[in-house]
């Protein structure tokens, strides 16, 4: 089984480069629902996989001059360290029961959940984003909130892979006054260092399907980088919001929530209609917004 990575990698690559990082939180739930991994052995490719994916963002967005470097440091003084205590507890939990191994299902599930909650959130919270990019020089509580921040997040990112490209981001649009490019430039080259970190301990501990991860990286890695290039319009807002349902949908699954199949079914279902109803929403304004130029350019000649 080798081109259904290579496949799935490349959904991951053109997920992450059309709605940003937040894409690369789906690789988990598809390694388990659809290949039958191991919730760790899942983890743990998830997290090494995205340390090297990400590294191709980072560097770029550190060469744009889009990294607070210093509040990166912060926050990986706080995520590193926690981190690898995240992948000592998906380790220890592996090698117990298979109760144990359902515990740390239960916990990427509710870790997608509340991931997936959280894109919703930052798709559309914008308030703290700073329109010039002014000089923003860390207080003491700012380095206090950086270091809790990348503690708690790191923790949860060695034990579940989610959220290294959600959580970060949300909670620096509400508390730092940063520009959206370095947010998003912070975000990411944080996100790496932290996987780095993470995914070095989870081959240490075998957690890592080696094969698996180079398949996948050799179609994320084309995915990213030829989405990175399209100039096309594309419905951004739309595209989180999918991505954030099919997130809370896969959590929902991998808890196996009582009903969790028909809930996961109405989801898809809902989320058909509502999508549909968009496009066609969107296919009359674009055609109403084209009879419009047309009846101007007829009335200029």
């Amino acid at each position: 089984m080798t081109w259904q990575f290579t496949l799935s990698g490349l959904l991951i690559g053109l997920l992450v480069g059309m709605t940003g990082m937040g894409g690369g939180s789906l690789l988990t739930p598809i390694l388990v629902i659809f290949f039958g991994f191991k919730p760790t052995l899942a983890v743990g490719t998830d997290v090494l996989h995205g340390a090297i994916f990400k590294s191709f963002g980072a560097v770029r967005h550190r060469r744009l001059g889009t990294v607070h470097a210093r509040l990166t440091l912060w926050m990986f003084a706080g995520s590193g360290p926690m981190s690898l205590l995240g992948v000592a507890g998906a380790t220890w939990l592996s090698h117990r029961s298979s109760t144990a191994e359902n515990i740390e299902a239960y916990a990427v599930g509710a870790a997608l959940v509340v991931g997936g909650s959280g894109l919703v959130a930052k798709t559309f919270i914008q308030r703290g984003v700073q329109p010039s990019d002014d000089p923003f020089l860390l207080e003491r509580r700012d380095k206090v909130i950086a270091v809790l921040l990348g503690a708690t997040c790191g923790f949860v990112v060695g034990l579940t892979s989610v959220g290294s490209g959600t959580f970060f981001g949300l909670v620096m649009v509400l508390v730092y006054p940063l520009t959206l490019p370095k947010i998003v430039g912070t975000d990411i080259f944080h996100a790496a260092a932290l996987l780095w970190v993470a995914g070095a301990g989870h081959l240490v501990a075998g957690n890592v399907d080696l094969h698996a991860m180079s398949w996948l990286l050799l179609g994320s890695i084309p995915g990213v980088l030829l989405t990175s290039q399209l100039t096309l319009r594309l419905p951004d807002r739309a595209l989180r919001l999918g991505l954030a349902t099919v997130l809370m949908l896969s959590g929902v699954k991998l808890v196996n929530l009582p009903g969790a199949d028909w809930i996961v079914l109405a989801g898809f279902i809902v989320g058909g209609i509502v999508f549909t109803a968009w496009g066609v929403h969107e296919l009359r304004a674009r055609r109403a917004e084209e009879r419009r130029q047309l009846a101007t350019d007829l009335t200029l000649s």
